[in-house]
């Protein structure tokens, strides 16, 4: 069996998801599920998602306790021109450094707007506004350019603008080594199958496991899925999540012939 990768293979990542509307309902999160897909086919682990109000010190709060843990912290919403759009505020209060007007941020819109023809207001020039020292995000559909400062990426909230924020951040990132997974019908229970899995997980602690019920109206079954770096790992726990399941089939079958397993 090969070695385990190295902890300096290991990226890992946090998201903080800011927004008063993610946490009343009025608007539904399509950006969490969106970047945990990429960072998995990126080879990051993305271990943590926090969502918070738009309150300063919350969002303070929050992000320094990500930053400090995580290898990348992605944030979304919030940089937009609207009174309640703080998230340059804080994350300029987290960093310690003064919140500005970027001169090449100011440049790009004023000339967007100018394009349009329509007034580059005060509130639409909030959107320019970013910790002092940061590097931008390019933002190829409505111009206003996400953020760059340390380990952590401001994008905006809106879904098509966020993903096209990722799609411009994702090059710069470095790369872990990518989860490998296997998915493995069982047709038991959680009940029937809890303790005997845990077993198999505590014997194969390099690999993660998890079970995912299901019922089709007439019985439950389960879907067990394994995931590990090694390839040969996830082989082994795989072979004995099999053997598991095949030892249920055989002890059904002594305690009652005539069962269908």
């Amino acid at each position: 069996m090969s070695a385990a990768p190295q902890p300096s293979l290991i990226v890992t990542a946090a998201m903080l998801a800011i927004g008063d509307e993610l946490l009343s309902g009025r608007t539904k999160d399509k950006n969490i599920g969106h970047l945990a897909d990429l960072l998995t086919l990126s080879g990051i682990d993305l271990k943590e998602v926090r969502i918070v109000a738009d309150e300063e010190d919350a969002i303070v709060e929050a992000l320094n306790a990500l930053r400090g843990h995580y290898d990348y912290v992605f944030t979304s919403g919030g940089i937009g021109p609207t009174h309640d759009d703080i998230t340059a505020d804080a994350i300029s209060k987290a960093f310690g450094v003064p919140c500005i007007h970027d001169p090449e941020a100011m440049r790009l819109l004023a000339e967007m707007y100018k394009r349009r023809e329509m007034e580059f207001t005060e509130a639409r020039q909030r959107m320019a506004r970013m910790p002092e020292g940061s590097r931008h995000i390019a933002n190829p559909v409505s111009t206003a350019p996400g953020f760059i400062i340390g380990n952590v990426y401001v994008m905006a909230g809106v879904p098509q603008v966020f993903q096209a924020m990722v799609d411009n951040v994702l090059p710069m990132l470095r790369s872990g080594a990518k989860m490998l997974s296997r998915a493995l019908p069982c047709p038991y229970g959680e009940g029937d199958i809890g303790t005997l899995l845990s077993a198999v997980q505590k014997a194969h602690p390099e690999t993660s496991i998890g079970s995912y019920p299901k019922y089709d109206g007439q019985r439950f079954s389960t879907e067990i899925v394994v995931r590990a770096r090694d390839p040969q790992v996830l082989d082994a726990a795989a072979q004995a999540v099999a053997e598991m399941i095949a030892g249920i089939d055989r002890a059904k079958i002594a305690t009652n012939p005539t069962a269908d397993a």
